[in-house]
């Protein structure tokens, strides 16, 4: 059994994994940390594990993190990188849900993030925790940086028309919107209920900060140097995610080879459904589930290519992924504990 442990398990990201993981069949969950709910039985904070979930909050100085064998830190930035060093010693693997290992470039990630790179050495040892583009990596990795929700969709959409070399890479455009859990769970007035419920809005338009880590995954796909206008937005729902991606082909290509290029990039991955050419998936037809789903469409049989993609911005986009890459790093399936069927209506 893989002995579990949770640093941060009282937000959205970390009772997502206590709900994968208490399902999953090679699993034994150890330590789930909280300063501020030390003694809690995590069942009395979320009823929905009741039954299922026997251990109590602790601190993270009376958790036994070093008796573990994978550490999934589901905490604000800068929380794993004090903390990871004295983990990889005492041989515990390492996966951040957070931004402190998903960027190799240092001065982007302290401009966007504000904060100090506390341990550079750790970072550059890292692997981008993606697995439908960085399998083989994962599967030996100590130190995982787990993507986040919105680069998933773009990274995904995206590859195989840059593989291809097919699209003008300098051009690309990424509309996605999400569920207001990618927020987290806190107390902040634009997402209170009556602040984010019956409303949608843009917000980072300026810059956000999924954009370098998408472009410095992106530009491993091209030599052309990728340019990407990627604006966000926050939709009154609970879970979910929609990105819609725009790339101007610079060859000429039928709908039929456009199609046949993303069946055959996604053909033996077990969580990326390419649905038929003009197809419109839903968010909900992912909820609760490790899926992906894309769809193609070419208005007019012009330039343009659009690519849909649709996910669980807690699972595939959070923490479905993380079980995904803990499953690839320990030598099982990697589809082992994440084969829930979508949650309909």
């Amino acid at each position: 059994m893989i002995k579990v442990g949770i640093v941060g398990g009282t937000g959205y990201t970390g009772v997502e994994l206590l709900r994968l993981l208490t399902m999953h069949p090679a699993v034994e969950l150890t330590a789930i940390t909280s300063r501020k709910e030390d003694g809690l039985p995590v069942a009395d904070m979320y009823p929905s594990l009741r039954g299922r979930v026997n251990l109590a909050f602790s601190s993270p100085d009376k958790a036994k993190l070093t008796e573990c064998d994978v550490v999934f830190f589901a905490t604000p930035h800068g929380v794993a990188m004090a903390q990871a060093q004295e983990l990889l010693m005492a041989g515990v693997k390492v996966i951040d849900l957070a931004a402190d290992f998903r960027m190799q470039d240092v001065a982007q990630f302290e401009k966007w993030y504000g904060i100090p790179h506390t341990c550079p050495d750790v970072l550059s040892e890292a692997v981008y925790g993606l697995p439908e583009l960085n399998r083989d990596a994962i599967k030996t990795a100590r130190v995982i940086g787990n993507p986040g929700c919105y680069p998933t969709t773009m990274q995904l959409g995206f590859y195989p028309l840059l593989k291809a070399g097919i699209v003008d890479a300098t051009d690309l455009i990424a509309d996605c919107k999400s569920g207001v859990s990618g927020a987290g769970r806190k107390a902040e007035i634009g997402i209170l209920f009556s602040e984010a419920s019956d409303t949608f809005k843009a917000y980072g338009v300026s810059g956000h900060r999924h954009t370098p880590e998408t472009v410095e995954q992106l530009q491993r796909m091209t030599e052309q140097k990728v340019g990407l206008l990627f604006t966000p937005h926050l939709v009154p729902m609970v879970r979910g995610m929609h990105s819609t991606l725009y790339a101007r082909l610079n060859t000429d290509i039928s709908n039929d080879e456009l199609q046949v290029l993303f069946e055959s990039t996604y053909k033996d991955e077990p969580f990326v459904d390419v649905m038929p050419f003009g197809s419109h998936p839903e968010t909900r037809s992912t909820r609760a589930s490790n899926m992906l789903r894309i769809a193609l469409h070419r208005p007019n049989n012009g330039k343009t290519v659009i690519v849909l993609v649709v996910q669980d911005n807690l699972v595939k986009g959070a923490s479905g992924q993380a079980v995904q890459c803990m499953n690839l790093m320990f030598g099982l399936d990697e589809v082992t504990g994440l084969q829930h069927i979508p949650v309909l209506p």
